[in-house]
């Protein structure tokens, strides 16, 4: 799926504790990488999660690909994915890569394909689910053959940045139009955080448009504020349980 535009007005939520964060506005070309910063507890995850359609807003109106929001929830989710959420896109230490990457391409074959799909030979739908696993791969930059393991390699053993192009590539799996993507910079070093935005503008550059989450956004993107918030923002549990079916 090509790359999706993104116009923001006036945009907020409003939870039990208050305002996760409020009026936002901005506008992106498909294709774009939007960096969404602020210090931990600004209403970042919760803009991000909102933007993919995993939140419903309180607040102002955006329209993502064509798809209104907070109107057309539904119609968001369905060509957005995420990535690195804590929450809502959490690996299972216990399971390999190659385990998680089978489980997702099931996944997206049963409920993200068409009626079609679902009929063709299964020989056709095994190379198909393969070829779409080995893209989403090369896009996110994971090189399972490098894993001390290979595909065998258990999520335990990943290292941040290997499980974070993971968490990207089970997203692309989904060929989505938007792609937004939690705590980019997270307990990195400078030369990790280098890596990290490197690997989401190959992504933009492709053609795929980019929400990432972070401290402090580079120059070269689209930059969106949050307002800072006194209290920890806490994302509530029954919109991460919906996130996560999403």
């Amino acid at each position: 799926m090509a790359g999706v535009g993104v116009t923001v007005r006036g945009l907020g939520l409003e939870g039990p504790r208050g305002w996760a964060f409020r009026g936002v506005s901005f506008e992106a070309e498909p294709g774009a990488l939007i960096a969404v910063e602020g210090p931990s507890g600004s209403g970042r995850t919760c803009l991000l999660l909102a933007l993919t359609g995993r939140m419903k807003p309180t607040e102002g109106t955006a329209t993502v690909g064509g798809a209104a929001l907070p109107k057309q929830l539904s119609a968001v989710r369905r060509l957005s994915a995420v990535a690195h959420v804590p929450g809502v896109t959490d690996l299972d230490p216990a399971l390999t890569v190659a385990e998680h990457l089978h489980e997702r391409a099931l996944l997206q074959r049963r409920y993200g394909g068409s009626l079609r799909g679902l009929l063709r030979p299964r020989a056709e739908r095994v190379a198909r689910t393969r070829l779409r696993i080995e893209r989403a791969l090369a896009a996110a930059g994971l090189d399972r053959e490098a894993l001390p393991k290979g595909s065998r390699t258990a999520v335990r053993d990943l290292e941040r940045v290997e499980a974070l192009r993971l968490s990207v590539a089970l997203a692309l799996i989904g060929e989505p139009g938007l792609l937004g993507i939690d705590d980019t910079d997270l307990k990195l070093s400078d030369a990790e955080r280098a890596e990290v935005w490197a690997l989401l503008r190959s992504l933009a550059q492709a053609g795929t448009t980019v929400v990432a989450v972070c401290s402090k956004a580079p120059e070269d993107t689209v930059a969106v504020s949050t307002a800072p918030r006194d209290e920890t923002e806490e994302v509530p549990a029954d919109a991460l349980a919906e996130a996560g079916r999403a």
